[in-house]
């Protein structure tokens, strides 16, 4: 796995390239310390620090639907192996720390972890959170879901996680090596009058690895079940449904290669996802696709929606190289994102769009649909100027949310404002029309150097960022290199920054 060129989630292969660099003395000392979060104009760090730093990174978040000052937050995190757990009472303004390390229950050994997703349950009044299991020389790979009942403070011990997917079978005591669970995001139907009600559903991306360490096919696939038992989640009983169909044989395009799904759950009880077509090996998106179900997740349209519209989207043209951004080197993948505004109906999907590229390098684009999906406007640029211009230089990493009233916001990293086109700050647009229009503003106080962001490398600043957002409080959540100690320490670090955003 660790030579695989392909779509495989960055936080995988990143923790590949940063064994032997976070060794049990940093993981002690990061134990042992306590240094509380660190505010910077309205901005916040949410995570504690480890010592030496370690990097966080690819973030989540959700908030309590009945109380909304109360939110949890995830990242990626080079200290535990797993994921950081971060939860706030006032809206953001102060966060505490705790981390979730993973176990794989065949073994009962320790794995990876990562790519986390947070959603909130009113049924359950509990959050609930998803991350990966994976090994780098062993062949085990797990879809693993953690509960919460207490806003976030205890969770589900590692060996007791419930398995939305597994490439081990726990009754033969047999693995399928062929096979590697990637990039899960999790949400729950939250609206009591759904058939539905408290149904939780886990999208994700299945490889199919032939033994060249390359993919013939990598459908999204939806596990969902009715009830986590608390005491015990691992004793969930899970349905499995095929959002696109395998592809065995097939040549690792169209609808048997796909990525990034992100799960939405309309006031009905309708599941939607959105997510990209992806060449499994070289990471090319040629399309963005819709699918969705009317019937809880048994099944899904007979084929995906394509978003997109002919001459105004366009992936990475140079398919030689692998999501990157020039003239740095990290991976900035197309992870899009899709919001529904409970209010209206009216579904929002923005992405990198590239079809600018020669004249304002990557913009964030969306379009809307009113009719559930089915058919979507053209596309706009969400990225501008003061003269609603594409913005110049590189935007990527889009997150989309809709709170109660049905406002629309998005964020993304953006570096305009750096004629080299390096330095990284976050903006923020917000709808007050049902998308009919927006209005942006960079809401980081401080930019920061990617190249700085993770170990020596430089590599990886996760895939993705977190949005969340209510009418008492917005939970703009990302990755944010500012404080990197690389002249501390010969590392470089990232933490989970927000901006303390509460309303009237």
């Amino acid at each position: 796995m660790a030579r695989y060129p392909g779509g495989i989630s960055g936080s995988v292969r990143a923790v590949y390239a940063a064994r032997g660099q976070n060794g049990g003395q940093a993981r002690a000392r990061a134990r042992a310390t306590g240094a509380g979060p660190k505010a910077q104009d309205t901005n916040v760090q949410m995570n504690d620090d480890s010592y030496p730093p370690l990097p966080q990174n690819e973030t989540a978040v959700a908030y309590k639907v009945t109380e909304p000052d109360v939110a949890v937050a995830a990242a990626n995190d080079y200290v535990s192996g797993g994921v950081v757990v971060m939860r706030t009472s006032d809206s953001g303004r102060h966060w505490a720390s705790t981390r979730i390390s993973p176990q794989f229950g065949g073994t009962r050994d320790f794995c990876s972890g990562g790519d986390p997703g947070v959603a909130y349950s009113r049924r359950d009044h509990a959050f609930y959170l998803s991350q990966l299991c994976f090994f780098r020389a062993l062949p085990f790979s797990e879809v693993q879901v953690y509960k919460s009942v207490d806003d976030g403070q205890t969770w589900t011990p590692g060996r007791q996680a419930a398995r939305a997917a597994s490439n081990f079978d726990y009754s033969t005591r047999e693995v399928d090596p062929s096979i590697f669970n990637d990039k899960e995001l999790i949400a729950v139907d939250n609206t009591p009058s759904s058939p539905h009600y408290g149904r939780i559903y886990v999208t994700y991306t299945k490889f199919h690895i032939q033994p060249d360490g390359f993919s013939d096919y990598c459908p999204i696939q939806l596990s969902y079940t009715d009830s986590i038992p608390t005491q015990n989640p691992v004793l969930t009983t899970w349905s499995h449904t095929a959002v696109q169909p395998d592809n065995p044989g097939g040549d690792g395009t169209g609808s048997s290669a796909n990525q990034h799904s992100d799960p939405v759950v309309e006031n009905n009880g309708t599941l939607d996802v959105g997510f990209v077509s992806e060449n499994c090996n070289d990471s090319v998106d040629p399309h963005l696709l819709f699918q969705k179900s009317t019937d809880g997740g048994l099944t899904f349209l007979p084929s995906a929606v394509q978003i997109d519209k002919a001459g105004q989207y366009a992936d990475f043209q140079d398919a030689g190289n692998d999501d990157t951004l020039p003239p740095t080197h990290f991976r900035a993948p197309n992870t899009t994102s899709l919001a529904y505004s409970p209010q209206t109906g009216k579904l929002l999907y923005v992405y990198q769009n590239n079809i600018n590229r020669p004249t304002s390098q990557a913009d964030i684009s969306y379009q809307t649909s009113n009719d559930g999906g089915l058919t979507w406007s053209d596309s706009r640029f969400l990225s501008t100027n003061a003269s609603g211009q594409p913005a110049p230089n590189d935007q990527f990493f889009p997150w989309a949310a809709s709170d109660e009233a049905g406002h629309f916001y998005v964020i993304w990293f953006d570096r305009r404002l750096d004629p080299a086109n390096v330095r990284i700050n976050t903006w923020q647009a917000v709808s007050n029309n049902d998308a009919a229009s927006f209005g942006s503003a960079k809401i980081s106080s401080s930019d920061w150097d990617p190249n700085l962001g993770f170990f020596t490398s430089g590599a990886f600043i996760g895939d993705y960022n977190g949005l969340a957002a209510s009418t008492r409080a917005v939970y703009a959540v990302w990755t944010d290199g500012r404080d990197d100690a690389i002249g501390e320490t010969g590392l470089g670090e990232t933490d989970v920054f927000t901006a303390f955003q509460k309303n009237p």
